[in-house]
C-alpha cells in the first residue's frame, strides 16, 4: 500500500522559512514525478511545485517561483520543499502527491497518490 507522509509545516512569520519533507513508503518514487500541492480555507487545491523522476527538470506556480524550491532524494524515497521569504498568503495545507509517470505534471487531477497534508501558517 503507497503511503505519502508529509511534515515539517508549522507557524512562521512573514518573511521565515519552512522546509517540508513527504516520506513514501509502500512503493518506490524514483520512476514518477513529484508534485506539492497547496489548499487553502476554501479554495481549490492548487499546484505549487513539482520535480521531474531524474532530478533535472523542476517547475513552479508563478507565486512561488524564486522562493520555493522542490528536490527529492531517490535514494531515500524522499521529496523536500523549502520554502523561503514566506509570505501571509502561503497559508495552507500543504501536501505532497506522486505524479502518473517521469516527466513535469502539473495538472493535479493527473496525480494518483496524495499524502495527508501539512498546515502551513504565515503570521503578518
Amino acid at each position: 500500500q503507497v503511503q505519502l507522509v508529509e511534515s515539517g509545516g508549522g507557524l512562521v512569520q512573514a518573511g521565515g522559512s519552512l522546509r517540508l519533507s513527504c516520506a513514501a513508503s509502500g512503493r518506490s518514487i524514483s520512476s514518477n514525478s513529484m508534485g506539492w500541492f497547496r489548499q487553502a480555507p476554501e479554495k481549490e487545491r492548487e499546484f505549487v511545485a513539482t520535480i521531474s523522476r531524474s532530478d533535472r527538470s523542476t517547475y513552479y506556480a508563478d507565486s512561488v517561483k524564486g522562493r520555493f524550491t522542490i528536490s527529492r532524494d531517490n535514494a531515500k524515497n524522499m521529496v523536500y520543499q523549502q520554502m523561503n521569504s514566506l509570505k501571509p498568503e502561503d497559508t495552507a495545507v500543504y501536501y505532497c502527491a506522486i505524479g502518473p509517470y517521469g516527466g513535469i505534471v502539473t495538472l493535479k487531477e493527473n496525480y494518483n497518490y496524495w499524502g495527508q497534508g501539512t498546515q502551513v501558517t504565515v503570521s503578518s
